[in-house]
């Protein structure tokens, strides 16, 4: 079976080193990382251009998976990003990604589930899967591609 095409949506400053440890996993093909950098001169661009980055990463992906840290839920650009993904009926779930350790900050406390602070037509029905505290990189790796599979056919 070809990979699917992911977006990962997160928190970048908080989330992405615990980020960069699904990709390396290497079952899926998500989109390429923005560096801080190219990052920064997106945001620096105003809405308008974030919008357009998004929009322009988000095309030909068949799911949306929201790796939620401790503050994602809060974050305006990861509500535009789960508003999109269901407006465009692609598959959307969340992975709890605290237990996985950053290098620089070790776990982190759980966040709120995002799909329950944004007003969708049966949006409580998204799954936000909650891997295991004491193997959450295994179970992730193990589980994220019927996951996706489950999320797309929902």
């Amino acid at each position: 079976m070809a990979k699917r095409q992911i977006f990962y949506s997160f928190h970048y400053a908080n989330d992405v080193f615990r980020v960069q440890q699904i990709r390396n996993m290497g079952v899926l093909d998500g989109n390429p990382p923005a560096s801080v950098n190219e990052w920064e001169e997106v945001v620096r661009s105003g809405d308008t251009e974030i919008k357009r980055w998004i929009d322009n990463s988000m095309n030909y992906r068949s799911c949306v998976v929201v790796l939620v840290g401790s503050e994602t839920s809060n974050r305006k650009w990861v509500k535009y990003e789960i508003e999109k993904a269901w407006n465009e009926r692609k598959g959307l779930l969340g992975i709890y990604i605290h237990n996985l350790k950053c290098p620089k900050n070790g776990t982190s406390i759980k966040g709120s589930n995002p799909f329950e602070l944004i007003s969708l037509t049966r949006g409580k029905g998204i799954k936000c899967h909650n891997p295991k505290a004491w193997d959450a990189y295994n179970d992730i790796r193990n589980n994220i591609e019927q996951w996706i599979e489950d999320a797309i056919n929902q």
